[in-house]
């Protein structure tokens, strides 16, 4: 389940974010959440769980 809650950015912030998301493809919602996962998986501050299930499913092929 995601939480949602509201995010105020500087406009170009925002406008960087927006383009860079459309050069990878996402929408700029899916680019913040993936920049704030990169940055907590390289802190060690989390292990993304659906990592944990993918590598659990391919131990069992």
């Amino acid at each position: 389940m995601k939480k949602k809650f509201v995010l105020r950015l500087d406009e170009e912030l925002y406008d960087a974010i927006e383009k860079w998301a459309a050069d990878e493809f996402r929408s700029a919602n899916g680019q913040i959440e993936y920049i704030l996962d990169q940055a907590l998986k390289k802190s060690g501050r989390i292990i993304k769980k659906r990592n944990q299930e993918s590598n659990a499913d391919e131990d069992r092929k």
